[in-house]
């Protein structure tokens, strides 16, 4: 039952996610200078992720004094596995290092601003709502991230649990790691962290993750018809919103063809 409530769930996201691989952005990003604007909005999906896994974190294994028991085994298993990795990996020298701290050093190796990102990170102590409002760079960026904490102050966490299986960044290693590499045959320099991120993100996040991801899934809806239609709707709202992000840095490369 559970495999036929994930394959519902696909099928019903299908038409959405078919159009977002579709999405011109990726044939538009095709000169270093549209990679650089691509990069300034993609790495708010990069931080983003990680706040959707450490509410999960929170949610799903215990993270206070004294310690007990949560969960099942496996769902910890997976939450813990993928903070780590996503926390602490290696850089390209064995350094360990966050994959947001390491998508910021890709950026700032070709060439892509980082001030906008680095204000909002620094000043979300003050509020995630008034953080995003003040320092987010349009409405495009503001309403992806808008849903995100939206579906984290939801206090669902299968909702979270759905948003974080299906509407994750899984495209992008595949769509970008042809171009960069045609870049670096073609000597144009500066893109040698970001390749080391989409090779890494190919490995540590491969199918052994999605898969666990699923049976999470699966393990918060069980038999409930309503947290299954409520965790497809979550799913197919994430792909929307990354579409919005996907319109708006598309509007950017757009603007930068035709001044130049």
């Amino acid at each position: 039952m559970t495999t036929i409530r994930i394959q519902q769930l696909k099928e019903a996201i299908a038409p959405v996610r078919d159009r977002l691989i579709a999405h011109p952005i990726y044939q538009a990003v095709q000169t270093p200078a549209a990679l650089r604007r691509f990069m300034e909005y993609h790495v708010y999906a990069v931080w983003d992720f990680m706040s959707l896994l450490k509410e999960l974190q929170r949610s799903l294994t215990c993270v206070r004094v004294p310690w007990v028991p949560v969960g099942s085994a496996n769902t910890r298993y997976l939450i813990n596995e993928i903070v780590l990795g996503e926390e602490s990996d290696v850089d390209e020298l064995g350094r360990r290092v966050s994959h947001f701290e390491l998508y910021l050093r890709a950026m700032k190796e070709a060439g892509a601003s980082t001030e906008a990102i680095e204000r909002l990170v620094g000043g979300i102590a003050g509020g995630v709502d008034a953080g995003i409002a003040a320092e987010a760079p349009g409405d495009a960026v503001r309403k992806f991230l808008r849903f995100t904490f939206d579906t984290i102050d939801s206090g669902e966490t299968f909702r979270v649990a759905a948003v974080f299986t299906f509407g994750r960044e899984d495209l992008i290693p595949d769509l970008f790691l042809p171009l960069v590499q045609e870049l670096s045959k073609e000597g144009v320099g500066g893109f040698d962290v970001f390749r080391y991120y989409l090779e890494r993100h190919i490995e540590v996040d491969g199918e052994h993750h999605s898969q666990l991801a699923m049976e999470m899934l699966a393990e918060l809806c069980g038999e409930d018809e309503r947290k299954w239609a409520v965790a497809a709707e979550a799913a197919r709202m994430a792909l929307e919103a990354r579409m919005i992000l996907w319109d708006g840095v598309l509007e950017e490369i757009e603007a930068m063809s035709e001044v130049g």
